[in-house]
């Protein structure tokens, strides 16, 4: 693929850091659409998107390095290498769903509100930033004889050169994109507060267990068993957030 677009001098646009930002623009564009349309302050909107993104980022990077940390042991300084691809997005959710917290606890609003505002932007974002993801390289499947896998011949490509693999980057963007289009249809019915982003998270996990099984680089084994760190994770988040949808469906207020 193509890790880098362009360089001039010392300077290198990569590919995966752009479309990464893309999809932070992208969500932060849609958040504000929807909060104008329920008369929220869009200066709040803005200052909540700089300190999730800041979070996603960094939580996101986090469980990369954990889930890699042989090799971020010997290259400490790798770790902050974000714009060459290495970011979980199950790990982001965490930090973004903590900061959300904390932002709407300080600023006394309504954290389910909030979350069924951010949640439809949030899947764009991953839908546009896994694009980023196969033009690095990173994230790749495991090898494939099926006709739809992909083959990577780009040096400076992340993923293993010359043998076809499972697009799991295209199957993320693709499940991102699908679940864009859900949450709206869902917002439009919404019938109790939380519903739009306990539906995110339902959606997400259960599409991130089924690309999990999938994916061919390094995932990290969860304490001694044949579950991935980021299966634990997300596992854990599904089940939360199925019980959260029972609790909040019982209340139903909005």
């Amino acid at each position: 693929m193509f890790p880098d677009l362009f360089s001039i001098g010392p300077f290198t646009l990569h590919t995966y850091g752009l479309f990464v930002a893309m999809g932070f623009f992208a969500a932060i564009m849609v958040t504000l659409t929807l909060g104008k349309a329920e008369g929220l302050d869009p200066k709040q909107i803005t200052d909540m998107g700089f300190y999730i993104i800041l979070a996603a980022i960094l939580g996101s990077r986090a469980m990369y390095v954990l889930m890699n940390f042989s090799h971020y042991m010997d290259r400490p300084l790798d770790s902050f290498k974000i714009w060459e691809g290495g970011l979980v997005f199950s790990g982001g959710i965490v930090a973004a769903l903590l900061t959300v917290i904390a932002y709407v606890k300080r600023h006394r609003l309504s954290f389910l509100r909030i979350g069924d505002l951010w949640a439809p932007g949030l899947a764009l974002g991953q839908g546009i930033g896994r694009i980023g993801c196969l033009m690095a390289g990173c994230c790749y499947g495991r090898p494939t004889n099926g006709d739809w896998g992909i083959v990577f011949t780009n040096p400076r490509a992340l993923a293993p050169l010359h043998i076809p693999l499972h697009p799991t980057q295209i199957y993320a963007s693709l499940s991102g994109f699908l679940l864009f289009g859900i949450l709206l249809f869902i917002r439009k019915k919404k019938q109790f507060q939380g519903q739009v982003v306990v539906w995110f998270l339902i959606l997400h996990s259960t599409a991130r267990l089924f690309m999990e099984r999938f994916r061919g680089d390094d995932r990290g084994m969860l304490l001694g068993s044949e579950m991935t760190l980021t299966q634990g994770l997300t596992l854990l988040i599904l089940v939360g957030a199925i019980v959260a949808l029972f609790v909040l469906k019982r209340k139903r207020p909005l």
